[in-house]
């Protein structure tokens, strides 16, 4: 997002919608959405609709409850010509998030489809500064189907921590 010759970007970081629980023998990253989880992620896209909350690229966890919660964003907001999947944003840390992000190499927004607590950690890390009523839910945790939206100046290859600013932190409550 350019204003003038002054360069912003956000990241939006996205918890994955509420999982089932693994059945016997089942792996964790097969895990998928229950019913409830479905339902929030729906409703958090048409609030980001709602709201013009739409990245210009999405990177998305390979796991199967974070591809699920993407599929229900999509009812509203129809990002599937900018989704880029990632099987490391399942198994690495808030660092590994940040770097996966910059490496968008975008002038735009990003968004990361991931898990805690690697979102959480990370937009406590990044937020040097935010609204208070977002930087207040932030910090009570960082809810599934939650988004934080987090604002920098400059491009996506400058995210930092502690340089940028909370917007918005909305919740299923939210919707």
């Amino acid at each position: 997002m350019l204003l003038g010759s002054y360069q912003l970007s956000r990241l939006f970081l996205f918890r994955h919608g509420k999982a089932a629980w693994a059945q016997p023998g089942m792996r964790d990253f097969d895990r998928k959405l229950d019913e409830s989880g479905v339902e929030e992620a729906i409703g958090m896209g048409r609030l980001m609709a709602k709201h013009q909350l739409v990245p210009d690229i999405v990177i998305c966890s390979t796991a199967v409850r974070a591809v699920e919660t993407l599929d229900a964003l999509n009812t509203a907001l129809h990002l599937e010509n900018v989704v880029r999947y990632e099987q490391n944003l399942y198994a690495t840390d808030a660092p590994g998030y940040l770097d996966i992000a910059a490496a968008a190499a975008t002038d735009g927004d990003v968004m990361l489809v991931g898990h805690n607590p690697m979102l959480e950690d990370a937009a406590l890390a990044l937020a040097q500064d935010g609204t208070e009523d977002a930087l207040d839910a932030l910090h009570m945790g960082f809810r599934t189907a939650a988004l934080a939206v987090i604002r920098f100046d400059g491009p996506s290859s400058d995210f930092a921590t502690k340089t940028g600013f909370l917007e918005h932190y909305l919740t299923p409550a939210d919707a």
